[in-house]
């Protein structure tokens, strides 16, 4: 729309629609909450009230409580801004990662930076594809495993997607820190070579239901990322992580609208986010 255009007449019906009547939204954001499941590598989830009913009672009778939350960027359901991660002292672009981040912010590829996402929205639903209920700890997804999704459910991934990838991982977030995490055990993800499978269809962004987003060996932890490097310094293609995509994936949803917005963090490395699926209800 220009700004000579004469707006849209808003009708009851399309306000209907617009507030979620014929449409289903589904949250892929998980719970914050303290002790939640987290990377390791990144400061815990805190909250706490500073200010408690009754600290202070107005004239009328009113109070009121406020809260104290702190969290790394990287905790939580999160995006991941392209300051995040370097490679031989470089981040997108070829910035120079040590001056970028000189005053102790970022100069360059803040998470103010990452616009919010409209988009259309593609779940491949890898153990299922496999036939499993969840991919096994550690395992590798291959660019074989996501044709063949792409193949089993019929759905085409289109420049400017958002491909979201399921493990079946996410089942393990509410048996708490030491199983989602998965140290011990690995944890299953896509490999530096389906990473640029994604990349080679232009997606704008990629996620999944684990906390790395790719495969960690077990015992390894975070000690190598390739699949990072290659989305955020070599494509510019961010990555969100520690999604819910359970209830999408029973649903057999593989298409959707995907919204996702996040904070204006000036600065950071990251951000908390609380991404939506949208789709039309049956019969709409």
């Amino acid at each position: 729309m220009t700004v000579n255009d004469a707006p849209r007449e808003i009708t009851s019906s399309w306000l209907d629609a617009a507030l979620g009547s014929g449409v289903r939204v589904h949250d892929l954001g998980r719970p914050l909450f303290k002790g939640m499941p987290q990377s390791p590598n990144h400061p815990p989830y805190w909250h706490t009230l500073p200010r408690r009913h009754g600290d202070m009672v107005r004239a009328d009778g009113g109070s009121a409580a406020a809260d104290h939350i702190s969290l790394g960027t990287h905790v939580g359901t999160h995006i991941d801004a392209f300051s995040h991660v370097s490679h031989d002292g470089e981040l997108l672009g070829g910035i120079s990662a040590e001056e970028a981040q000189r005053g102790g912010a970022m100069k360059a590829l803040g998470a103010e930076t990452i616009a919010p996402m409209f988009r259309r929205g593609v779940l491949l639903d890898v153990p299922r594809a496999l036939g499993l209920e969840q991919c096994e700890p550690g395992y590798e997804i291959t660019p074989d495993d996501l044709h063949r999704t792409v193949e089993q459910q019929g759905v085409e991934i289109r420049p400017g997607d958002v491909v979201l990838i399921r493990s079946g991982w996410g089942a393990n977030f509410d048996a708490g820190a030491e199983v989602y995490t998965g140290h011990a055990s690995g944890v299953p993800g896509v490999s530096e070579a389906g990473a640029y499978w994604l990349a080679d269809r232009q997606v704008h962004a990629a996620g999944a239901d684990t906390i790395a987003f790719e495969r960690l060996l077990p015992g390894q932890g975070h000690a190598l990322l390739p699949a990072h490097r290659v989305l955020l310094v070599e494509k510019g293609i961010h990555i969100i992580e520690t999604m819910d995509l359970e209830e999408l994936g029973a649903a057999g949803v593989h298409e959707f609208l995907f919204v996702l917005s996040p904070l204006k963090l000036v600065g950071a490395t990251g951000s908390p986010v609380r991404p939506l699926a949208v789709v039309p209800e049956a019969g709409s």
